[in-house]
C-alpha cells in the first residue's frame, strides 16, 4: 500500500512539473510598446528569435522607418537579454529582463550619458494584421521582384498605393516601413527592388531614368494584375528622385488615379545635387562658396556627360593656386562614369500632368533647391491641372524626419503631419476625383 502511494504521488509530481513546463511561456516573440522621454515619444518593437543554438534579436519603428534591424552582441543569461544598436554616431545598449512569465521586457537604453527605462509588452505579430505577397515580375527583359502588403480585412474595392523606387543602391527595404504604414490604414501597399538592388537584375548605375521609370510601370501594372485592383484605384508615391519619376508615369498610365511627389526638385537633379553640395560646404567655404560652386559646377557637368574630361582638368589647373582648392570635390579623372540621369527635370512632365498631385516639400531641405514647390506649381498651372496641392511642412527634412527641439535627440523620426498629411489627401481626392 505504502509503495502504491508513493508511485502516484511520484507520478503526480511529475505530471505537476510537465504542465508547468508547458504553461510557461516561450521568451521569444514580439514585445512592443511606446518609448518615452520628456517631449519624445516612439511605438518600437523588439523581435525576438532563436534557433537551437543562437538568439537573434531585430529593432522596428515604423516612425523611424527602421524595419527589423539587427542587434548585435546578443547576451542571454537567466532571465536577462541584453543588445547594442550602432549607428554612424552612437551605441546604443540595451539591457534587458523578462518578467511575468515572459510577457513583459522591461529595460533600460543606455546611450551616451543617457538611461531611459521603458516597458514593451508580448504582442501578435504584424502578420496577424498584415499579410504580405513576394511576386516577381519581367521589365525590359530582366526579371525584378517585390512584396505586396495586404490589409486585414482584404476588401474588393481596396485602394492600391505603389512606392517607386529612388536613387542610389537601396532595395525595397527601405521602403518597408513606409508600405506598412499605409498598410495598416487599408491600402494595398507595393514595394520592389529596383534593377540591379536586392535580388532584382540589371545595372541600376546605366540606366536613364526612363528605363527606370519603364520598370516602374511594368511593376504598376503587374501589381494591378496580381491585386484585380484597376489602375484607376492606384495611386503612386515617389520620394527625391523617385518624386522626379511622378509625373512621367502619371502621363504614361493616364489611368492611375493620383501622385504623390515627396521632397520633389523643380530642377535638374544636377542642379539639386550641385544645391546639397554648396549647403553643406558654405559654412567652411565663406566667402569663398560661390567661387567654388562655380568649380563644383564643372565636376557635375563632367559627370553628366555635358563637358569633357579634359575641359575640366582644365579647370582644375586654373584653380590648385587657390585657398579653397582643397576644400572642393574632385573625382579621379580616369574613374569618372557618365550619368546621364544628372541632366533629367521633371518640369516638362509636370506641365502635362492632369490627374491629382500632392506636392510635399520640407522646409529645412537640404537637398533640393527651396523654391521648387513654387516651380512645380507654376508647371501644374500650365498643365491646366485643377487637382493639385502643395504642401510645406514645418521643421520637415529632405526625408521627411521632424528637426527641432527634442528631449531624446538621438533618434529621429517621421514629421508628425507626414504620414496624416498623405493619408487625408487620398481620402479627399478619392470622393472628389
Amino acid at each position: 500500500m505504502t509503495k502504491y502511494f508513493y508511485v502516484l504521488l511520484v507520478l503526480a509530481m511529475v505530471s505537476c512539473t510537465n504542465k508547468s513546463k508547458t504553461e510557461f511561456p516561450e521568451p521569444s516573440g514580439k514585445y512592443s510598446g511606446l518609448f518615452k522621454k520628456g517631449n519624445f515619444e516612439d511605438s518600437i518593437a523588439i523581435d525576438i528569435e532563436r534557433d537551437s543554438t543562437n538568439w537573434k534579436v531585430f529593432f522596428s519603428s515604423l516612425q523611424q522607418n527602421a524595419n527589423r534591424i539587427p542587434f548585435r552582441e546578443v547576451e542571454v543569461n537567466g532571465d536577462s537579454i541584453n543588445f547594442k544598436l550602432q549607428s554612424d554616431f552612437h551605441t546604443y545598449s540595451f539591457k534587458n529582463k523578462f518578467e511575468n512569465n515572459n510577457s513583459e521586457l522591461r529595460g533600460t537604453l543606455a546611450v551616451d550619458t543617457v538611461e531611459i527605462q521603458y516597458e514593451l509588452f508580448k504582442t501578435m505579430a504584424d502578420e496577424k494584421l498584415l499579410s504580405t505577397e513576394d511576386i516577381g515580375y519581367e521589365s525590359n527583359g530582366l526579371k525584378l521582384n517585390g512584396t505586396i502588403f495586404y490589409p486585414a480585412p482584404r476588401k474588393d474595392n481596396n485602394m492600391g498605393l505603389i512606392i517607386v523606387t529612388s536613387s542610389g543602391n537601396s532595395d525595397r527595404s527601405a521602403s518597408r516601413a513606409e508600405a506598412q504604414l499605409f498598410a495598416k490604414r487599408g491600402f494595398t501597399t507595393f514595394i520592389y527592388d529596383k534593377r540591379g538592388t536586392g535580388i532584382s537584375e540589371g545595372n541600376w548605375p546605366k540606366a536613364s531614368i526612363e528605363e527606370l521609370a519603364s520598370d516602374d510601370i511594368n511593376a504598376i501594372k503587374r501589381f494591378s494584375e496580381k491585386t484585380t485592383i484597376p489602375l484607376n484605384r492606384i495611386g503612386i508615391k515617389g520620394s527625391s528622385q523617385g518624386a522626379t519619376k511622378i509625373p512621367y508615369i502619371l502621363n504614361e498610365l493616364k489611368e492611375l488615379k493620383y501622385g504623390i511627389a515627396v521632397s520633389c526638385p523643380g530642377t535638374t537633379l544636377l542642379e539639386s545635387d550641385l544645391n546639397y553640395w554648396k549647403n553643406r560646404n558654405t559654412k567652411n567655404l565663406g566667402i569663398n562658396i560661390e567661387q567654388a560652386t562655380s568649380f563644383e559646377r564643372k565636376v557635375f557637368e563632367t559627370i553628366a556627360g555635358n563637358i569633357s574630361k579634359e575641359t575640366l582638368e582644365k579647370e582644375i589647373n586654373l584653380i590648385k593656386s587657390q585657398d579653397w582648392y582643397t576644400m572642393v570635390w574632385i573625382p579621379k579623372l580616369d574613374e569618372i562614369e557618365i550619368d546621364k540621369k544628372l541632366n533629367y527635370t521633371p518640369i516638362p512632365y509636370f506641365e502635362k500632368t492632369k490627374q491629382p498631385v500632392l506636392i510635399v516639400q520640407g522646409s529645412l531641405d537640404e537637398i533640393i533647391p527651396e523654391d521648387s514647390y513654387e516651380v512645380i506649381t507654376e508647371a501644374l498651372k500650365k498643365a491646366q491641372n485643377k487637382n493639385y496641392e502643395i504642401v510645406l511642412l514645418q521643421g520637415a527634412s529632405h526625408s521627411m524626419y521632424y528637426i527641432g527641439q527634442s528631449d531624446f535627440p538621438y533618434w529621429s523620426k517621421l514629421h508628425p503631419e507626414y504620414v496624416a498629411t498623405l493619408e487625408n489627401w487620398i481620402n479627399t481626392i478619392s470622393v472628389t476625383y
